[in-house]
């Protein structure tokens, strides 16, 4: 019998179909094999349950708007990692003397690289790759010296800004580190940004010097240099392009290795004009903004000291023996302050990207090895869009089982599950059951930690019994240096991004237009601000900006109000239920202005009324429209669509060719493809004060429409 794995939920069991009788001595051999591994537990251990139900963070008074601290940093935040080390540079210079010889960034050789047609025609790049490679903290250090001293040489000036635009890769960690080093601030930009993106991010930094790679330079860079008038030199990490006379006279391409030779040659003497102050700007971090424009958030070395120690703080054993496999952007601030944890604890990095991580990656030739498997990661950072590409493909590898594999796997799951929601291990399970799925990540992960998006409950919890490892969430933004919350390693409940870091203490403050309060019953309510030394300085050149979302209290601590609602667990632990703006972040890390959206596409004739919807669990935007009756009448019929007004609102048709209206129009008013709406509900009955889904003013109430329209938004997104 064909037996279809189903969850919904994360408390859902999956379904198994199996002789009655058989089932019934398989669950005498569970029960007995549960009590004789639930006495050691009972008498040696504190369950992880026990762990999961104490107090994590406290409020530090009994007001309603007090901020909430961890129980570890109840007397004082952290701000710092090592004593002493309250610059970048410092803590690199101490982790290189004590980790000296120990490796520290590894790369994999390419063997060989070749064109594979695919069946529909498309020609997929295909690479066969190498061992890693390896750098020891002393290797990195030393480059890092010499690049910097060679970018001083090509006149880079301390406290002026630099420009990185490249993959994720060793040469990025070792062009920060150089920049740390002699106080140059560092502007990154994510590698992805389209031209108009670049170019105002490279000119209102008035960067001189950019570093890339050869790839971004001749798909990207090229066509744009000549619109950055300042721009003098550019370093490639790994080589020169195959020509480079079209660039602008003045412009001088050099290799990464060409400018590290030549502050080799310079005087060892000649040491960095000017070393960095805690306050000063370490790096300019490019955030996709509401205007389509990235915005720059300024980062000073304390800031990213602060958000960092205290993300060490809940990784507990973090050590040499630890490998962390790099892969998502470093210009994006999880990736880098991840990097940034590991190399001051003595962990190996190993360099990866998402088309080789995996053996069955879309880059890894078939037969060949993917990163993972031969890195062997035991820490691993990834975003909710990995995270639910992995669970769809073991689900698809279980309903592709024999009837007898499925059922055993489906035992194995829902016994897990049940034993988790008591606090106990699985270890036979395991060993024998969930090995060859956490195989696919290498077989060694102990941690897996998800920022940048929520993680669906579904998700999180099938991460947890699969790969058999503590799947952990995080909550911090850009201007908070990514810090924010991560949940504790033994706490495997879902939904909740955990307590507050040792760095920070966040509190809620009302907003009563969306009807949260700080005094709501059972459980405080409100718009999540965070307040300590991770709090950024604010956005480049953007002082209105950073007057809205900054402030300073009057003890001089400086809080970020985030514009997320947040609601604290008596606990302590921190789960996000709302957004109080209508910038919403995709799962795949896109920011959509759903005003902005709505604005482009309102002016239709055949719109009154759009209202877009997205949310961070899935990765397109829906819409809700009350079109206009006359003009879609007429569209009906020159389509050949006929019914009452009803049913032409309800027809699915008619929502396909609304639809294509829609995208030409979002041509035309240079909406990106991510911006525009993928499904459509169109509303026979107008949006007026009376029905309560607009104001007096008939602006939306998003709060209203999407309770009005949960069953579309279900509909259009599908469930799990």
């Amino acid at each position: 019998m064909n037996n279809h794995v189903s969850s919904k939920t994360s408390t859902m069991k999956l379904k198994q179909t199996i002789n009655p009788i058989l089932l019934y001595f398989i669950h005498v051999l569970i029960s007995l094999y549960t009590v004789l591994t639930y006495i050691p537990y009972y008498f040696l251990f504190e369950t992880r349950q026990e762990k999961a139900n104490k107090i994590k963070a406290k409020p530090v008074d009994s007001k309603p708007e007090s901020a909430y601290r961890s129980i570890n940093s109840l007397d004082g935040l952290a701000s710092v990692l090592y004593p002493g080390c309250d610059t970048l540079d410092k803590v690199f210079m101490y982790a290189k003397n004590k980790f000296k010889d120990k490796r520290l960034l590894g790369t994999r050789e390419i063997l060989n690289e070749e064109d594979e047609v695919q069946p529909n025609g498309k020609i997929f790049k295909k690479v066969i790759l190498g061992n890693y490679n390896w750098l020891s903290y002393e290797d990195v250090f030393v480059r890092a010296f010499n690049f910097g001293n060679g970018l001083q040489m090509l006149g880079q000036k301390p406290k002026t800004n630099i420009a990185i635009f490249c993959e994720t890769r060793a040469e990025w960690m070792i062009a920060a580190q150089a920049c740390f080093m002699y106080n140059f601030q560092l502007v990154t930009l994510y590698a992805t940004l389209g031209g108009p993106a670049i170019v105002h991010g490279l000119n209102e930094t008035e960067v001189t010097n950019i570093i890339t790679s050869k790839e971004l330079l001749q798909t990207k860079l090229k066509d744009i240099v000549s619109l950055v008038p300042r721009l003098r030199h550019i370093i490639t990490v790994d080589g020169k392009p195959p020509t480079w006379s079209e660039f602008p006279k003045g412009v001088i391409v050099h290799t990464m290795a060409a400018v590290q030779a030549l502050g080799a040659k310079a005087s060892r003497e000649n040491k960095p004009l000017s070393k960095p102050g805690p306050l000063d700007i370490a790096v300019i971090m490019y955030t996709s903004g509401s205007t389509g424009l990235p915005k720059g958030v300024m980062i000073s070395h304390s800031n990213i000291i602060a958000g960092i120690t205290g993300m060490a703080e809940r990784i507990p054993g973090l050590g040499e023996e630890d490998v962390y496999i790099g892969y998502l952007p470093l210009a994006h601030v999880l990736e880098l302050s991840a990097e940034l944890v590991c190399l001051s604890h003595g962990c190996r990095i190993g360099y990866s990207s998402p088309q080789t991580l995996a053996d069955q990656s879309s880059k890894i030739k078939k037969g060949s090895k993917g990163d993972t498997t031969m890195l062997k990661p035991t820490l691993m950072a990834a975003v909710p869009e990995i995270m639910d590409r992995i669970y769809k493909n073991v689900m698809n590898k279980v309903n592709e089982m024999s009837s007898f594999q499925r059922n055993l796997f489906i035992l194995a799951y829902n016994y897990k599950m049940e034993q988790i929601s008591k606090g106990r291990g699985t270890p036979l399970c395991d060993r024998f059951i969930f090995r060859k799925v956490r195989g696919l990540l290498g077989g060694n992960i102990r941690l897996l930690l998800c920022g940048g998006a929520p993680l669906s409950a579904t998700t999180q919890r099938f991460m947890n019994i699969c790969f058999c490892c503590p799947v952990g969430q995080g909550y911090g933004l850009t201007e908070s240096c990514g810090a924010g919350t991560i949940t504790e390693v033994w706490d495997y409940n879902t939904g909740r991004v955990g307590a507050p870091l040792v760095c920070c203490e966040i509190k809620l403050k009302n907003w009563e237009e969306g009807g949260y309060f700080n005094t709501d019953k059972p459980h405080p309510r409100g718009e999540i601000l965070i307040g300590g030394q991770n709090v950024t300085i604010g956005y480049y050149k953007n002082e209105a900006k950073t007057k809205a979302d900054f402030f300073e209290d009057e003890n001089g601590q400086r809080w970020l109000c985030t514009g997320d609602i947040g609601e604290f667990d008596p606990d302590g632990c921190l789960k996000i239920i709302d957004r109080k703006k209508d910038l919403v972040k995709l799962q795949a890390g896109e920011y959509v202005s759903l005003g902005k959206v709505e604005a482009a596409l309102k002016n239709l004739s055949l719109i009154d009324n759009i209202c877009a919807y997205a949310n961070s669990y899935h990765s397109y935007v829906i819409g809700f429209i009350v079109p206009n009756q006359k003009e879609l009448t007429e569209l009906a019929r020159k389509k050949g669509l006929h019914g009452t007004w009803e049913e032409l609102c309800n027809s699915c048709e008619m929502e396909n060719e609304v639809l294509k209206v829609l995208s030409e129009a979002a041509i035309s008013a240079s909406l990106e493809k991510f911006e525009v709406p993928v499904k459509i509900r169109l509303s026979p009955e107008p949006w007026t004060p009376e029905t309560g889904l607009v104001t007096d003013a008939f602006k939306l109430k998003r709060k209203e429409l999407k309770t009005h329209y949960q069953a579309d938004i279900e509909r259009m997104y599908g469930r799990k």
